[in-house]
C-alpha cells in the first residue's frame, strides 16, 4: 500500500542508499549539504502517529523537522518533548491569521493582522516552555480564505529569533519541492503552496514507488524539501482505506473551490 509507514520507510531508505544527507530545515539553513533532503512533517493532526515517524528515522540515524499546531488535535506536550530529545527539529506550525480572522469577522484587514501577531506572539511563547523554536512553517486550511503568510508582509518573524519559513526562505527554483498534501505527491488540488511547482520535469509523481524509482535512477535534483503529514500514512488496511476515502471526498470539493476562485 501507498501513504504507509512501511512505504515510507522503502522511500528514506532508497534516498539514502544514494547519497543524499537528511537535514532538519533549521540545519539547511545554516549549511546546506550539496546533495540534501529537508524531511518536513507538518503535525495536523494524530501526533502520536509522528512520534512513530520520528522513531523511524532515528533508527536510521536520520534527523527531520516536526511542525505543530497550537490546536488540541496537535498540541501534546509530551510528544513534543519526545521527538525533540530524539534529536529531531520541533518548529511552529502556525495559523494566526486564520484563527483570528474567523473568530473576528467583522474586523479590518490591518486589525486582523495586529491581533494575529499577538497570537503568534502568545504561542510562540506557549512552544518555548516546551522547546526551543528557531524555524515556523505556515498552516494552510483548505477551505479558508485566508493565507497566514500574510502576517508577514506586515511583521517580521526575524524580531522573534526565528531563522526561517520554508515558504519565505527556500528558493524554490533550486530546491525541488514534493509534499504529500491531498494524499498525492503535488497535487494538482493544492490551495496555498501549490506555485512551488518549480521543476517542470519531476513536479509531479503519481505514488511514492514512482519516487524511490526516480531515485534509483538519478534523477532527482540534489536538494529536496519533502513535506510529509503522518496522520495520512496508515499500514492497516481500515484506516487506510477511511483516509482514502475521506481524503478523496474533500479532494473533489477543492477542486470545486479552485475553480471558482480561478
Amino acid at each position: 500500500m501507498d501513504f504507509s509507514i512501511k512505504k515510507y520507510n522503502q522511500l528514506i531508505s532508497a534516498l539514502q542508499s544514494q547519497g543524499y544527507f537528511f537535514q532538519t530545515f533549521e540545519n539547511f539553513l545554516e549549511k546546506p549539504e550539496k546533495k540534501a533532503i529537508i524531511l518536513r512533517h507538518d503535525v495536523d493532526l494524530k501526533p502520536e502517529k509522528s512520534l512513530k515517524f520520528a522513531k523511524v528515522l532515528l533508527e536510521k540515524g536520520i534527523k527531520g523537522t516536526f511542525y505543530f499546531r497550537t490546536t488540541p488535535c496537535s498540541w501534546d506536550v509530551e510528544i513534543m518533548k519526545s521527538i525533540a530529545f530524539l534529536g529531531h527539529e520541533v518548529g511552529y506550525h502556525y495559523e494566526c491569521l486564520d484563527f483570528i480572522a474567523n473568530e473576528n469577522k467583522s474586523l479590518t484587514k490591518d486589525d486582523l493582522l495586529k491581533l494575529a501577531l499577538k497570537d503568534f506572539e502568545k504561542n510562540l511563547k506557549k512552544f518555548h516552555d516546551v522547546c526551543e523554536i528557531k524555524t515556523i512553517s505556515m498552516h494552510g486550511r483548505a477551505f479558508s480564505k485566508w493565507d497566514n503568510r500574510l502576517l508577514w508582509k506586515e511583521f517580521n518573524y526575524r524580531d522573534y529569533d526565528i531563522i526561517g519559513e520554508p515558504y519565505f526562505d527556500i528558493d524554490f527554483s533550486k530546491v525541488l519541492y514534493l509534499t504529500d498534501s491531498d494524499r498525492k505527491w503535488n497535487s494538482k488540488t493544492r490551495i496555498f503552496d501549490k506555485e512551488f511547482n518549480t521543476d517542470k520535469k519531476n513536479k509531479s509523481f503519481n505514488s511514492t514507488n514512482e519516487i524511490i524509482k526516480a531515485a534509483k535512477e538519478g534523477r532527482l535534483p540534489d536538494k529536496i524539501m519533502m513535506t510529509f503529514h503522518p496522520q495520512r500514512w496508515h499500514d492497516s488496511v481500515i484506516p487506510w482505506m477511511k483516509e482514502l476515502v475521506m481524503q478523496s471526498a474533500k479532494n473533489q470539493v477543492k477542486r470545486v473551490l479552485l475553480r471558482m476562485r480561478d
